[in-house]
């Protein structure tokens, strides 16, 4: 029977496929089906923020969870630390004008786009919702997700790793400043006591984690998957506690579907803005395909994992507003570069050569196969 009278294959709606990690070891992975616009981890998300609206915690069962919820960061932290490779990024600093181009979308230009939103406080967006908008604007850019996006659409991966790495250092001090310094008195302002909290909770893991890499870096890497569900399951504790705070304070009535609508019209608009800026930036610049499509996708995404505990820390109880525009921009970023994603990657120009100053594979080992291309996995959504 020739291939055209071949009957058509059944679409299952959930399927395993072989995908391989940065590292370039392959596994197996869980697809959601196709027709569900929505990632698996922002579903979790979700619910707790149900739970949270359901079941708050108050109380002495407050007390407990905001307890936890404080070494779940400091935890967090310290794993962030462990597992990042200082050396990996410093090797990277030969190609300074890629990552001054990653840095300068994630800490400058997505910073002024943020500031100029402020012209739509109060017809549009209300004073707390502008509040996290701006936070959004202030933390880092995501690692994994950037990096499998890299990927499928054949751009350059060695330089993606590399600029997550750079953005997740640079946040660590750069986002928390920032946000003293352009938040001022809207609730993330930098006093002496969120300084305290900032280095007790988050930098301190963080140097801690990096001291000890060189003795628990192959425990890390051994056990990733388990810690991997520690890492999000200590986000879903921090968004539950800081909806729960939410809830106990009254303060959702500030939220109209109305607003919620003008918010994600806001954020498709700063997300279309970004995707513009990075793609045709970096070709002004003169950067070659594989690179432009490494920038575009690592300067115009934020890191829910990096946020969420951020927010947790500056904000304290008025945390649940400040974190809505980030989980929210998180689900609309990754539905819109795995498009963005699958096109790239059917570009007839996708045999160009990246840039002759970009980091080569040799430099680096052996890159990571191309992902097949589909939905990104649960396992890279936190990121």
């Amino acid at each position: 029977m020739g291939r055209r009278d071949q009957p058509p294959q059944r679409t299952k709606p959930w399927s395993l496929m072989t995908v391989r990690t940065p590292a370039g070891a392959p596994r197996r992975a869980l697809l959601l089906p196709s027709w569900l616009p929505v990632d698996g981890y922002v579903l979790a998300l979700l619910g707790t923020v149900g739970l949270a609206a359901l079941l708050p915690a108050s109380g002495t069962a407050a007390d407990i969870a905001e307890g936890t919820t404080t070494g779940a960061v400091a935890l967090l932290f310290f794993l962030y630390g462990a597992r990042l490779s200082t050396r990996e990024a410093l090797d990277g600093l030969r190609h300074w004008r890629f990552h001054l181009t990653v840095l300068g979308s994630t800490f400058l230009v997505f910073p002024l786009l943020g500031l100029a939103a402020r012209g739509l406080v109060p017809t549009v967006l209300t004073p707390q919702l502008y509040t996290g908008l701006l936070f959004l604007c202030l933390v880092p850019s995501t690692i994994q997700s950037s990096i499998a996006f890299t990927s499928i659409a054949r751009g350059n991966v060695p330089a993606a790793i590399c600029a997550g790495s750079f953005s997740s250092l640079a946040g660590i001090l750069l986002t928390p400043l920032l946000a003293g310094l352009l938040l001022g008195d809207s609730g993330g302002g930098l006093s002496a006591d969120g300084l305290l909290r900032i280095v007790l909770q988050l930098l301190v893991p963080f140097l801690a984690g990096q001291f000890l890499r060189r003795w628990i870096g192959g425990f890390v890497v051994r056990h990733k998957k388990v810690l991997g569900h520690v890492d999000r399951g200590s986000i879903l504790l921090v968004v539950y506690t800081a909806f729960s705070q939410g809830m106990v304070a009254g303060i959702w009535h500030l939220v109209t579907p109305a607003r919620l609508g003008l918010l994600l019209a806001v954020e498709a608009v700063l997300l279309a803005a970004m995707l513009a800026l990075t793609w045709y930036g970096a070709g002004r610049l003169g950067f070659g395909r594989a690179d432009r499509i490494a920038i575009q996708f690592a300067g115009s995404k934020k890191s829910l994992a990096a946020g969420l505990p951020m927010a947790s820390v500056l904000f304290g109880p008025e945390a649940a507003l400040a974190v809505l525009p980030l989980m929210l921009f998180h689900q609309m970023q990754l539905m819109v570069c795995a498009v963005i994603a699958k096109r790239r990657a059917n570009d007839p120009e996708q045999g160009e050569a990246a840039e002759p100053g970009a980091p080569l594979p040799e430099q680096r080992g052996t890159p990571p196969a191309p992902a097949p291309v589909g939905r990104i996995t649960p396992t890279t959504a936190p990121r």
